[in-house]
């Protein structure tokens, strides 16, 4: 008699280094669906968030490690059916492609245990971002779902970051250099956490990554915001290795709203292959 084979799923690591090895990729294409920003031919479309993402996804996955669709474009939509249509599209079609949801939410108790089953079970993501603002009892409910990631905002790349982020603490380090030490020596017993620090910031980038080791990074903040490619492989990289990938390093707009016309999806695959090229060259240069 054969023993029926029991699947067990990757874990979230497991998936994000597969998603690294076998595209060859650190580019994350983040999923913004502005209304003001579609094509023409797609404005008066009912599904239109949908089918401009969906075309997205198509054309830039070669080039890509992760998808992460930003939760609020949707909802400002009345959109999220068109959400999990879309997550289950590309859970279908690029399973080895990460699947990131981009809600920050952070709250406590049983609103994030609603929060963690909207996260793993609605929307299905592979992982999370949320805020640490409320502390570990507001983290610990999407730690119960021990296969999927949960990615913790740390050093933003929004300038405004500064307002908390690089405060001065009487323990003599800034409050995200404390939260990464809180997230790598005490929170991340299952090994399920990673942090998002911008590429805007690449000195506080490369602070982060000495604190952390070989934690992955969600890195947002190169084309549309500015930050510079290889600034962030130099302080982000896990070492001088080109295949020690260790980031996500997101691209949204300048991807997504590369062209209006016809041409949209074909051109942000375009942007896309830079940009991931881009990335590649940076880590070949950072062995020399």
């Amino acid at each position: 008699m054969t023993t029926p084979i029991t699947y067990i799923p990757p874990t979230y690591l497991q998936k994000l280094h597969t998603a690294w090895t076998v595209q060859d990729s650190m580019l994350c294409v983040g999923l913004d669906p502005d209304v003001k920003r579609y094509p023409v031919h797609l404005a008066d479309k009912p599904n239109k968030v949908y089918e401009f993402c969906k075309s997205i996804v198509d054309s830039t996955a070669p080039y890509a490690c992760a998808f992460k669709p930003q939760i609020a474009y949707f909802s400002a939509q009345s959109a999220e059916s068109q959400l999990e249509d879309l997550c289950s599209y590309i859970r279908t079609y690029y399973p080895q492609h990460l699947l990131i949801l981009d809600s920050k939410r952070g709250d406590i108790g049983d609103t994030a245990k609603q929060y963690a089953v909207e996260s793993f079970e609605r929307y299905q993501a592979d992982a999370v971002t949320i805020n640490p603002y409320m502390g570990f009892d507001s983290v610990e409910p999407y730690l119960a779902y021990k296969n999927k990631g949960v990615i913790i905002l740390c050093r933003t790349s929004n300038q405004g970051g500064n307002d908390f982020q690089s405060l001065a603490l009487n323990t003599n380090e800034r409050l995200y250099e404390y939260i990464a030490h809180l997230i790598v020596t005490k929170w991340n017993k299952n090994q399920q956490l990673s942090l998002v620090v911008g590429a805007t910031f690449p000195a506080e980038l490369a602070r982060v990554r000495q604190i952390i080791g070989k934690m992955p990074l969600l890195v947002p903040g190169i084309g549309a915001q500015g930050g510079d490619i290889q600034a962030t492989i130099n302080a982000g990289s896990v070492e001088k290795n080109p295949l020690n990938y260790g980031m996500m390093i997101n691209s949204s707009r300048a991807i997504l709203y590369a062209s209006s016309g016809l041409d949209f999806a074909h051109v942000a695959a375009s942007v896309a292959k830079q940009t991931r090229d881009l990335i590649r060259q940076a880590q070949h240069r950072l062995t020399l």
